[in-house]
């Protein structure tokens, strides 16, 4: 379990440098979640199992997940008047990003749909 810990922790440490130093708007942890699939995906692991210590490292952080949302929840509480001023702004965005979120799973979903079938009759 640490070896995997220690991976996961790798990637996510190469995602925030490669935010840094390229200054992208995309948050260190995704880019390093990305390029994990990206790795896992080359081995060949969509065709076989993910390694066993890593799918029980992350099944375990998995479980632990509501812990992580305790510092999100004292910042709400930190920041609740400014929240309160701007309520509107980010209750708008809030549902466009969520109705984003939305649309592009359901057109990846049919495309991967629309690809599974077509490798069937092929």
């Amino acid at each position: 379990m640490i070896a995997a810990l220690t991976w996961l922790l790798l990637y996510q440490l190469t995602g925030e440098i490669l935010a840094h130093v390229l200054m992208l708007p995309i948050p260190g942890p995704v880019i390093g979640m990305a390029l994990m699939f990206l790795t896992l995906v080359v081995r060949g692991y969509g065709e076989r199992p993910v390694p066993k210590a890593l799918q029980q490292t992350a099944s375990t952080l998995l479980q632990h997940l509501s812990l992580l949302f305790v510092p999100a929840g004292t910042g709400v509480m930190l920041y609740l008047q400014l929240i309160v001023d701007e309520w509107l702004p980010i209750g708008v965005a809030l549902v466009i990003s969520t109705l984003g979120a939305m649309a592009v799973t359901a057109l990846i979903l049919r495309t991967l749909t629309h690809a599974k079938a077509g490798a069937h009759h092929a």
